[in-house]
C-alpha cells in the first residue's frame, strides 16, 4: 500500500541523512521526498511517499521517533488527506499543435509557461493519477522532452495539524 509521511524535525546538518538512511538500512525504498523549512525556521517539514504493509509503516514511524531529531511522525493516508504534486513538462510541439496544446493544458487546470515550440513548457498541480494521466494525454501533441515532478505534497483535512508539541 502506499503511504504518504509527514514528518517534523530540527533544521539540522545531518538530520535528513538520518531520516533517510533508517529507510535504506531496512531495505525500504522512499518513492518521493521533499523538503522544506516551516514557519519556523528551526524546524523542517519532511513529505515522503513509501509502499508498505500497515503493520511495516508502524514500525518505521516507531524508528523515526527514536530518532534525536524527529519531533513528529504522521502517516496522513490512514486520514483524510489532500495531497498534490507539481509536475514542470518541457514538450516538442509542432506548430500546428500549439493551440491544441494550450487548450488540453487549460482543461486540465495547467498553465502554459513557455510556448516556444522546440521548448513548450507547462506546469500542472494536481495529484499523482491526474499527472500521470495528463502526461500520457499530451504524447498525442508532442514529444515530451523532459519531466520533473515534485513527489506528493499531503496536509492533513482535520482540524489538528501536525506541531512540534511544546
Amino acid at each position: 500500500m502506499r503511504h504518504i509521511i509527514a514528518i517534523l524535525l530540527q533544521n539540522e546538518a545531518g538530520a535528513l541523512t538520518r531520516v533517510a538512511g533508517l529507510f535504506s538500512t531496512r531495505n525500504f525504498n522512499i518513492e518521493s521526498l521533499s523538503v522544506a523549512a516551516t514557519d519556523n525556521p528551526t524546524v523542517s517539514r519532511i513529505t515522503l511517499v513509501t509502499r508498505g504493509s500497515e503493520a511495516v509503516l508502524q514500525q518505521i514511524a516507531n524508528q523515526l521517533l527514536k530518532l534525536i531529531d524527529v519531533a513528529a511522525v504522521e502517516d496522513l493516508t490512514d486520514g483524510e488527506h489532500i495531497e498534490r504534486e507539481l509536475a514542470l513538462l518541457k514538450l516538442r510541439v509542432a506548430p500546428q499543435d500549439s493551440d491544441a496544446v494550450r487548450g488540453y493544458v487549460v482543461r486540465a487546470g495547467g498553465r502554459v509557461l513557455d510556448p516556444a515550440p522546440d521548448g513548450f513548457i507547462v506546469e500542472l498541480t494536481a495529484s499523482e493519477a491526474e499527472i500521470n494521466g495528463f502526461i500520457a494525454g499530451l504524447a498525442q501533441h508532442g514529444e515530451a522532452l523532459e519531466v520533473v515532478r515534485s513527489g506528493a505534497l499531503g496536509v492533513g483535512r482535520t482540524g489538528r495539524s501536525l506541531r512540534l508539541v511544546r
